[in-house]
């Protein structure tokens, strides 16, 4: 069969128009068609199970798409009984010493998961989680929340935010994508971080970030519009079920909406089909925000995933 007679029988067959003229459209069109499955996995916290290879084949996965924080986070206690709130920096508590050895091991187990998701068959976007050392530069300026650190005054602290940047970077099948696009097949994945907190909607670097999300959401209006469009972040959006910060936690945000105003206001304004984040383990789950669906994937570490199926541009979610 000539690429005519294919091209006519593939039109005439999911359209009933006229014939395609490029192979690449041929493909575009088989994609729309046919079932896209993203294995959905976050907040690995130093983990990356076993499991998830098995599922891969089980699932016959496409994509494997990460709400970030692939870094232990070994040193919470310490950090929110000393540090959270208080404008004390970690170095500061346990000194200088300790808190290298501690940010190596870190880096190591982080850099572990890493070396597992770059061996898996298909690629894998990412944006960083707070537990990457990304800063809260995307929603609030330094200094402006009362007892917020400023920059670190030691170089090896102000340096931090670097270091798991940059290896990422050495893992070719590992596609980062914070305030950046990423188109896979017929779909366009839009990346955020949204750090931990609401943010500060009257910073300089809120303004920012919404501008670059705002220009990326334009750019793909057409593809919003049919449906291709996910929005990825590691917070999720302010205010709903899926940002409810639990009972156990630190008294200061406890029974506290702490998802991302940044997220939220993107979700608001631009409407894509599905958005995906984490970052609030206890309230994982789903929820619409009018035509978006929204997803809190809970964490790894905690043996949480989903699987999501986007068929002709409708979308399902199974969480485990």
């Amino acid at each position: 069969m000539g690429v005519s007679s294919i091209n006519y029988n593939i039109r005439s067959f999911l359209l009933g128009k006229e014939v395609i003229s490029s192979p690449k459209k041929i493909f575009k069109v088989l994609y729309i068609f046919c079932i896209m499955k993203l294995l959905v996995v976050g907040d690995f916290h130093g983990e990356l199970p076993s499991f998830i290879e098995r599922i891969m084949k089980k699932e016959k996965i496409d994509l494997v798409v990460s709400n970030g924080d692939y870094l232990p986070f070994h040193y919470r206690k310490i950090w929110f009984k000393y540090c959270y709130g208080t404008g004390l920096e970690l170095w500061e508590v346990i000194g200088k010493k300790n808190y290298q050895r501690l940010i190596d091991r870190e880096l190591r187990e982080g850099e572990n998961v890493l070396k597992k998701l770059n061996k898996l068959s298909v690629p894998v976007i990412t944006v960083l989680g707070n537990a990457d050392y990304s800063d809260p530069d995307d929603v609030a300026d330094y200094g402006i929340l009362p007892g917020q650190i400023e920059k670190s005054s030691w170089n090896f602290e102000k340096n931090r935010k670097d270091y798991f940047a940059n290896l990422i970077k050495k893992y070719k099948n590992i596609h980062r994508i914070d305030y950046k696009s990423f188109s896979y097949r017929n779909l366009v994945f839009i990346g955020a971080r949204g750090h931990s907190y609401p943010g500060i909607e009257e910073s300089n670097a809120f303004s920012r970030s919404l501008k670059i999300l705002s220009m990326l959401f334009k750019k793909f209006s057409k593809e919003n519009k049919s449906g291709e469009v996910i929005f990825l972040s590691h917070n999720v959006p302010y205010k709903t079920k899926l940002d409810k910060i639990g009972m156990k936690a630190n008294k200061l945000v406890r029974g506290k909406h702490y998802g991302s105003k940044l997220v939220r206001k993107i979700i608001d304004k631009f409407q894509p089909v599905l958005h995906i984040g984490g970052h609030i383990h206890e309230s994982r789950g789903v929820q619409k925000l009018r035509k978006t669906l929204c997803l809190n994937l809970g964490a790894l570490h905690d043996k949480h995933y989903s699987i999501v199926e986007i068929d002709n541009r409708k979308v399902k979610v199974r969480m485990r």
